[in-house]
């Protein structure tokens, strides 16, 4: 049987197998996927990103005053603004700081989240 903890382990070994990446099927036309703009890894660094923010110090309790937002009915214009707001900062604070980019891409995926949540009956 193959459970999530298999599937975690397997995602784990082959997330850095570049081979791998490099060869990553087009689930439409079976076709090796040549990414043109290093997309693999740059998702692989989005997810150790937003990995690494479930332990700062304002996720260690059992909330997130982002979830709080959401559950009040003001995800998407909280998600908008900051990723406006980070987009803005981009080479103002800090220079050209990576770390803005992640949070816009991230804010990105939680805007997708509460538009999928939103309009799941649609």
């Amino acid at each position: 049987m193959y459970d999530a903890q298999d599937y975690e382990l397997e995602h784990w070994k082959n997330r850095y197998d570049f081979k791998k990446m490099k060869a990553a099927k087009d689930q439409t036309k079976q076709e090796p996927i040549e990414y043109r703009y290093n997309e693999f890894e740059l998702i692989s660094e989005l997810e150790d990103y937003v990995n690494s923010t479930y332990a700062e110090h304002y996720s260690k309790n059992k909330f997130q005053a982002t979830e709080f937002i959401i559950d009040g009915g003001h995800g998407e214009g909280f998600c908008l603004g900051n990723i406006l707001k980070y987009t803005q900062r981009y080479g103002n604070k800090e220079g050209k700081n990576r770390k803005d980019l992640l949070k816009v891409l991230h804010y990105a995926l939680i805007a997708l989240h509460v538009h999928d949540v939103e309009h799941e009956d649609a």
